[in-house]
């Protein structure tokens, strides 16, 4: 199983893939503007990338629950400076954290290669149509509501059974658009209009949703569920999201989305090296 984003390829299955995440934002529920500079939003990339992140995900609008939108102009001024100081100095890619089909174009022209787009529950096609255009990968995400109102009142039936009829038609919709099925992961969007339940059904049976043969992508990096099952703030919860990571690695999750890249690196390769063992054995 092929990802391509543009000169980008990656195989699957294989080791998981590390996403290490750069909130080019003052209001992220866990780093909110520590990386908000320019300059330290590329030394915190650099520094990601030198931990053994295998893609930097820059974001200049946070998606927290109750975010408010930031302005188009906003966000360029934000995301766009940090992507053309990066493009010439990573060897990895760069992925472009973002709703808005302008601002996916400029960062692609200033040399990101992925769309991470947590709208994907969008009807309009443009942003589509860019991946097709670009030959960006992209990430498509499930989400109930939107930021602003994505956790006041979710509701499913049966989360697994939704968030995997939502990929069938999404992926079909996207096909439609000229966008290549190697081009595109998934992510079942923990937190994202979820209760604590849905989130851990989610986790449970990840497996699930491998039925696509499109990688996985695993964002689960430190998000508010664990601080309801171990009363953690968002600062104590690694010991949750490596958990988190090791099992989802363990269960077809081919990307992981991470605030933390070394520890997760040490903590999904320990799990593999026991894994492959015990197989053996």
């Amino acid at each position: 199983m092929l990802l391509r984003a543009r000169q980008f390829e990656y195989v699957f299955p294989g080791r998981a893939l590390l996403m290490g995440v750069v909130n080019v934002t003052p209001d992220s529920f866990f780093d909110g503007g520590e990386y908000f500079s320019t300059d330290r939003a590329v030394a915190r990339a650099l520094q990601l990338a030198a931990e053994g992140a295998d893609f930097v995900d820059l974001g200049g609008e946070s998606s927290r629950p109750g975010a408010r939108p930031v302005p188009e102009a906003e966000e360029l001024r934000r995301v766009i400076p940090v992507i053309e100081q990066l493009a010439g100095r990573l060897a990895i890619a760069i992925s472009i954290d973002t709703i808005k089909p302008a601002v996916a174009r400029a960062a692609l022209r200033a040399g990101a290669s992925l769309i991470n787009d947590i709208a994907s529950n969008r009807e309009d096609e443009e942003m589509w149509r860019l991946a097709a255009e670009s030959g960006a990968g992209y990430v498509l995400m499930h989400m109930q509501g939107t930021p602003e109102n994505m956790q006041k009142n979710p509701v499913y039936q049966n989360v697994v059974e939704e968030v995997n009829e939502f990929f069938g038609g999404r992926l079909a919709r996207l096909a439609a658009c000229g966008v290549r099925a190697e081009q595109v992961a998934l992510d079942v969007g923990i937190g994202f209009g979820k209760r604590l339940e849905d989130n851990l059904q989610l986790l449970a049976r990840l497996e699930a949703f491998t039925k696509w043969d499109r990688p996985l992508l695993l964002g689960a990096s430190r998000k508010s569920f664990m601080g309801q099952l171990s009363g953690a703030s968002p600062q104590d919860r690694l010991p949750s999201s490596l958990a988190c990571a090791c099992w989802a690695a363990q269960r077809g999750a081919g990307i992981i989305r991470t605030h933390d890249v070394a520890a997760t690196r040490q903590a999904v390769g320990m799990t593999r090296c026991l894994t492959d063992r015990h197989i053996d054995a």
